[in-house]
């Protein structure tokens, strides 16, 4: 298709060359290439950047939109190359020439963007007790030096900007200071004074961290993976990666959804030499909720959801599953329960009697630890219809269910409803999950042959609760579970309720 000049810049053009100026048929003819000989046959390119539209870098993607189809290959080639070729041709143009006019117009050096930095540090975590990590966002001329654990932003003429050090981990907990790494963001007044750039880059870049509470899969899930995917699957794929306290199993691990979250190999920022030169980055990232997303005006515009999350991890892990069995739906086939095992502490201490039990009322189950191969792991939980695990990073594995499935918790004793509810009962709600909740007696949990019954443990729980986490994980959470079978019976048969919607 002919690239079509607007008006405005034939005149100008006519007046640089020279040439008449007699109305609609001289720009016509100009259009066509043949004024007075003037000018290189057939369809003339677009407008040089100095006259026409801009090419536009979305912060989005990073890709130029500068109508690069309509481009000949003579507008392909550098203002050096065309000059060349033209002389090879024809010995050098006159003076007035088209070709002297355009190498003049595309010689012009195009102003590069404004350099503008925001770090975002004063978000609070509704409902919980830590504020949010800081998170900076950079575009203009940004240089990520992993050598020396540094981004630097040029910033000529520009004053008042501080440097600073972020860890870019999604959870802000002063007990994680030693084990995230620190990336130390500062302003360059020149390019002189910034690194120079041994690879330029076309896309964003992304820098954070898999340290931390990383190797429990509840922080896996809510400290990377679902601020990974809310900060930077608006790029589809255009993006990369640079991942600091860099762990070779981690990246193997979470494989799958790295890849379809970036289509570029992931840089050790830990060991990597080069400078890499971007025109936008992001170090650490953007977090909702633990296991929530919501929309957001500015930490997820986009209206991102957990349905959206699990939606992607289906396509990650090639999950067939959508929807659970509905009973009756297909004559003589049970609901598929899986019951997660512990090992350590959180123990089911009469787990084949549980299974005996959901037998009996008409469940095929399943018992299985969630250790071994993601994927595998993945794909069992989504055959299932029902999860039930007592609380604890096993039911993470919520997030593969399929919706409308049903997820059974069994709170410890210790007045663990918040946290239970918080972590795993509101997500699951998010997820499109039917949720239920067993609270367990003090006759049930395995603290009653450790303490007398008039002890605070008892009495008084809150009291724990008060003494700090370490209180708090050595009683309540370190206890075992065995489960009065005839009370939790009820919320067995509630599950199958549930699966006749």
């Amino acid at each position: 298709m002919e690239f079509i000049w607007p008006r405005e810049t034939m005149l100008l053009a006519l007046k640089m060359l020279k040439l008449p100026v007699a109305g609609a048929g001289a720009l016509n003819s100009f259009q066509q290439g043949i004024v007075d000989g003037h000018g290189p046959p057939g369809p003339i390119a677009p407008v040089p950047a100095r006259f026409g539209a801009d090419p536009v870098r979305s912060l989005d993607t990073g890709v130029e939109n500068s109508n690069a189809e309509n481009r000949t290959d003579f507008d392909n080639k550098s203002g050096i190359e065309r000059k060349t070729a033209s002389s090879a041709k024809s010995g050098s143009p006159p003076e007035n020439s088209f070709t002297n006019f355009q190498q003049s117009v595309t010689d012009i050096e195009v102003p590069k963007p404004k350099s503008k930095i925001y770090c975002d540090d004063k978000g609070k975590d509704e409902g919980f007790p830590y504020a949010r990590p800081i998170i900076c966002q950079m575009s203009g001329d940004v240089r990520v030096s992993p050598g020396s654990s540094s981004v630097a932003l040029t910033m000529p003429m520009q004053q008042g900007v501080e440097g600073r050090r972020v860890r870019p981990y999604a959870r802000r907990d002063d007990s994680l200071l030693p084990l995230v790494k620190e990336v130390d963001i500062r302003a360059a007044a020149s390019e002189n004074d910034a690194p120079r750039c041994s690879i330029n880059h076309d896309v964003p870049a992304v820098v954070f961290s898999v340290g931390g509470y990383t190797g429990n899969f509840f922080h896996d899930v809510s400290d990377v993976l679902i601020p990974l995917y809310l900060t930077s699957f608006r790029f589809k794929g255009r993006v990369k990666f640079f991942i600091t306290n860099y762990k070779q199993w981690w990246i193997q691990k979470y494989k799958p959804m790295l890849r379809r979250l970036s289509h570029y190999d992931i840089i050790d920022f830990d060991s990597n030499k080069d400078v890499h030169c971007f025109e936008q980055v992001i170090v650490g990232l953007v977090r909702d909720r633990d296991l929530i997303l919501r929309p957001h005006p500015t930490r997820n515009p986009q209206g991102y959801s957990m349905l959206d999350f699990t939606r992607f991890l289906r396509h990650s892990y090639g999950l067939k599953r959508a929807r659970p069995l509905v009973l009756g739906e297909e004559p003589g086939k049970k609901p598929r329960m899986l019951i997660i095992s512990r090992r350590g502490t959180r123990k089911l201490l009469n787990l084949r009697q549980l299974a005996a039990i959901s037998r009996a009322l008409g469940f095929d189950v399943t018992v299985s630890e969630a250790r071994g191969n993601l994927k595998k792991f993945a794909t069992m939980v989504n055959s299932c219809d029902v999860l039930l695990a007592v609380h604890g990073a096993g039911l993470t594995n919520q997030i593969f269910l399929p919706a409308k499935a049903v997820v059974i918790q069994i709170v410890p004793w210790g007045k663990m409803g918040w946290m239970a509810t918080n972590f795993y009962g509101e997500p699951a709600r998010g997820m499109n999950l039917r949720y239920l909740e067993y609270h367990i007696s003090e006759q049930e949990s395995s603290l009653a042959q450790r303490y007398p019954r008039d002890h605070m443990v008892f009495k008084d729980p809150m009291a724990i609760h008060g003494q700090g986490w370490n209180a708090l994980a050595n009683i309540f959470m370190a206890q075992d579970v065995k489960l009065n079978l005839r009370r939790f019976r009820p919320t067995l048969l509630q599950a199958l309720d549930l699966l006749q919607l």
